[in-house]
């Protein structure tokens, strides 16, 4: 994973919780990295697993609604440093409809070592359905990173996730429709 994903969930976390908590996640967690992160440097997701389960064990929250939050969060971080993501889309659909073609090209461009979740979409009548496959079991993070693309979209959109496959963390899907 990119390290600007640790870097925003540290950023999160201090900001939340403070900046104690981020240290004893990172001692408690013994990652290999230390906790030191650079933006364009990848490092294990296991790490991310790791900061995670310890925040919610430190916390009570559960992890899959710990990642919610921080995918809303880190939409609008992405939104902002990438304003190419999401310039030019009308609408919350043609953002996710340009996410495979668009978006993930500029960032292997941009991070040509990233390994990015897949998203099939399509239309089934009225309903927008947005299908997830990743290698690592972060759907609530993408689920996160929805709730906060509806929100920079104005927040008109209704969003429901079930589970695709045995896995519904690392496989989900998504449906959208309008409010």
């Amino acid at each position: 994973m990119k390290g600007i994903v640790f870097r925003e969930f540290g950023e999160l976390v201090s900001a939340r919780f403070g900046e104690a908590t981020w240290d004893a996640l990172i001692t408690e967690s013994k990652v290999p990295s230390g906790g030191v992160y650079t933006a364009v440097g990848t490092y294990p997701h296991e790490e991310a697993v790791a900061l995670l389960m310890a925040l919610s064990r430190k916390t009570g929250v559960a992890p899959d609604d710990l990642l919610r939050v921080f995918g809303e969060h880190l939409f609008g971080v992405l939104s902002q440093r990438y304003p190419f993501a999401v310039a030019g889309h009308a609408d919350l659909f043609s953002f996710l409809e340009s996410l495979e073609g668009v978006v993930h090209v500029e960032v292997r461009k941009l991070y040509p070592d990233a390994e990015l979740p897949s998203f099939v979409t399509r239309w089934e009548g009225d309903r927008f359905v947005l299908e997830y496959r990743s290698q690592r079991p972060f759907a609530s993070l993408a689920e996160g990173l929805l709730r906060g693309a509806i929100t920079h979209w104005g927040g008109r959109y209704t969003l429901a996730r079930r589970a695709l496959g045995s896995d519904g963390s690392r496989e989900a899907i998504f449906e959208l429709g309008r409010t």
